[in-house]
């Protein structure tokens, strides 16, 4: 009997990556308080449970390095072994391995990776003694020695044996194979009751014969059974070898076993036995290792009740859809301009929900760096308390996809340079443990995320010795910069004010990297710094890059779309407002000096300027902390527009982020401000 290993390999990776992220964060709270047993009860757990996973799927190399962390996390929940700070660093580095194996099976279907050095100093910190079996399931009664003899012949069994069974029995009797009925509870807590099902057969075909199983195989293989199975196989294994091997499959337990005593009917002589008799079919573990180059589905976890009204929108617009056709052909006007209401109601709360169904917590995120964070401290022999907060913040997928290396990018500069050493803190009368925090949060149609640290804060006389020494800036300009402007220095490509780089990071160093991948989400960053108190960075999210509201405009007869994130707001200016100052022409508006552009000259759009120059409309954009007014010949007004990609080979044009397909049928363009000027 053999079960499809492909379909539970998705299953497999979900479940191992959500035990793995659980074994990472309780770790790192366990490290800091090792007297908290609950963590270290989530830390076990998890290790058991991937154990029994990776076991169950034909991972060897997996679970054998996650069997001997268990065993050292058992030792440490008995108080049999010392929590020190090289069993935590052993305990991390595991970790780094399984990561390191899930995403080798995740790329290729492999997991074999040699892992012999580490096993070797978890013996050693275990000092040799090594449980050769997995630990028992919480759930099911062990059978007393006593209890199993006594059942061993015992011919009473809850299958009826038809004639086929008595008669293969009877031939197994005769070339000295025992017939064994076999009794299993799965754990009622198991998420993989199939593919736990799967690695009973598995470790039974290894020398075993099933002839039998209720329930029927097919409805084990899809999950259709309780907490109980029972089987009838035809072995040469002894009853205690038959029990000692299911019982160390995770999450299982042999509740009865026992012989179907069919002795009298074995013929008198007694032949040898034959190997090839009984099916040694190592098939199906062949094939689930078989999975090489497996395209791993991506999935995001939704909440059954926007499913419902998902459903319900999609069910209320295919019934006015209906009701339209019906209007359509009696062409009734004010019937089809209600129904028309009606689907404009409905498609705004469809995608609603939509938008919300693609939404999940920056939590998947940000729960890759306490680790990350953890280790540059200690490699830099720096104390630093990392928090996070408003980690449920929901962003878009999309967006969570590509937020993570600049982070990665902000986080390291911060702990490398942000903040100091303990020695030099309590030098300046600070705490000697540092603070960094990460942190999110929901403004409108935003999200903002920080990254914050009370470091030395960024020296901008430095930086503007550096900006004129690399000739991003004059020296007259650097006398006269204002210090918010001095930090955007810091975003140059190949700005740095560090003079010995590290293998680490610098304080600049990759900055500009930063701000390319933010602005390629139509996002910004900001930074600010107070010499002494530390540094803040903050980036500025849409909710999500799929749909937005725009200011529709139009330049030489040619419509365009800017995104309404980037607008304060629009005015009318007349010709003799705008002033020249160094050759750039600006406006004063409400005090405020503004640098004047006119769009159609920035997009090199061919065609005149409108006739009438005495007035002109202008709109107000922001990048960054500027502001700036773009000339543009009509406002059309506001939209909702779904962005469209350029596709590869229009991608990268400045200026421009993408496309719409309007109502007219026409394409028209999406002006990125970030990368306009």
């Amino acid at each position: 009997m053999k079960m499809d290993m492909s379909q539970y390999l998705d299953v497999f990776l979900e479940e191992s990556k959500e035990h793995l992220e659980s074994l990472n964060q309780k770790l790192l709270d366990w490290e800091k308080n090792s007297g908290d047993i609950a963590a270290l009860n989530e830390i076990f757990r998890a290790a058991h449970t991937l154990k029994g996973m990776s076991s169950t799927m034909g991972f060897e190399d997996l679970a054998d390095l996650t069997h001997h962390m268990e065993n050292i996390l058992s030792d440490l929940k008995e108080g049999l072994l010392e929590v020190t700070p090289q069993v935590v660093d052993i305990l991390f580095q595991c970790f780094d391995r399984l990561q390191l194996i899930i995403e080798r099976i995740e790329s290729n279907g492999s997991g074999e990776m040699d892992n012999s050095e580490l096993i070797m100093i978890l013996e050693s910190i275990k000092g040799g003694g090594f449980q050769t079996t997995a630990p028992a399931a919480d759930n099911g009664q062990d059978l007393k020695p006593e209890e199993i003899l006594t059942t061993q012949h015992s011919n009473t069994t809850s299958f009826d044996f038809n004639q086929y069974d008595m008669t293969v029995m009877r031939e197994a009797a005769s070339r000295n194979f025992a017939s064994i009925y076999i009794r299993l509870f799965v754990d009622p807590g198991c998420l993989m009751k199939s593919v736990r099902a799967f690695m009973v057969f598995k470790v039974l075909e290894e020398d075993s014969e099933i002839i039998k199983s209720f329930p029927p195989a097919s409805d084990i293989e899809e999950g259709k059974f309780s907490e109980e199975i029972e089987l009838l196989v035809i072995t040469a294994s002894s009853i205690k070898e038959l029990e000692g091997r299911l019982n160390a499959i995770s999450e299982i337990k042999v509740r009865e076993i026992k012989e179907i005593n069919f002795a009298s009917l074995a013929s008198g002589s007694q032949q040898e036995t034959n190997g090839d008799q009984i099916s040694s079919s190592q098939d199906v573990l062949k094939e689930s290792k078989e999975q090489k180059g497996h395209k791993v589905k991506q999935t995001v976890r939704v909440d059954i009740e926007r499913l419902d009204i998902l459903m319900n929108l999609v069910g209320e617009l295919v019934m006015h859809k209906g009701r339209l056709e019906q209007i359509g052909a009696s062409s009734k006007i004010d019937e089809l301009n209600e129904t028309i209401e009606q689907i404009d109601r409905i498609s705004g709360d469809l995608q609603s929900v939509v938008m919300k169904v693609r939404m999940v917590p920056v939590e998947q995120v940000f729960n890759r760096f306490p680790r990350m964070v953890r280790d540059l401290a200690k490699e830099l022999n720096k104390e630093v308390d990392f928090l996070i907060e408003g980690k449920e913040t929901e962003l878009d997928r999309t967006v969570i996809d590509e937020i993570g290396d600049p982070l990665v990018h902000l986080l390291r500069n911060a702990v490398d340079h942000g903040v100091e050493s303990p020695q030099e803190r309590l030098k300046r009368g600070k705490p000697q443990k540092a603070t960094v925090i990460l942190r999110a949060r929901h403004e409108g149609n935003n999200v903002y995320i920080e990254v914050e640290d009370d470091g030395a804060g960024i020296n901008i006389k430095r930086t503007l010795e550096k900006a004129v020494e690399k000739g991003i800036i004059s020296a007259k300009e650097a006398e006269v910069i204002s210090p918010e402007e001095a930090s955007q220095i810091l975003f140059s490509p190949g700005f740095s004010t560090t003079e010995n780089i590290t293998d680490v990071s610098g304080r600049g160093v990759g900055l500009d990297v930063v701000k390319t991948k933010i602005e390629s989400l139509s996002g910004e960053i900001f930074v600010d710094s107070r010499p002494g108190q530390g540094t803040r960075f903050r980036i500025k999210l849409p909710l999500t890059l799929a749909i937005i509201q725009a200011l529709m405009i139009s330049v030489h007869d040619e419509i365009y779309a800017i995104p309404l994130g980037s607008v304060d707001e629009t005015t009318m200016i007349k010709n003799e407002d705008i002033k020249m100052v160094q050759n750039q022409e600006v406006i004063v508006l409400r005090g405020n000096v503004l640098p004047l552009f006119r769009l159609a000259s920035l997009l090199e759009i061919p065609g005149e300027a409108a006739a009438n120059e005495e007035e002109m409309y202008v709109v107000i954009v922001r990048k960054g902390e500027r502001q700036i007014g773009l000339v543009v010949d009509t406002l059309i007004g506001q939209q909702e527009i779904v962005i469209k990609s350029l596709g590869k080979i229009l991608a990268g044009i400045p200026g421009i982020a993408g496309a719409i397909v309007a109502g007219d049928g026409f394409v028209r363009l999406i002006i990125d401000i970030a990368t306009l000027f």
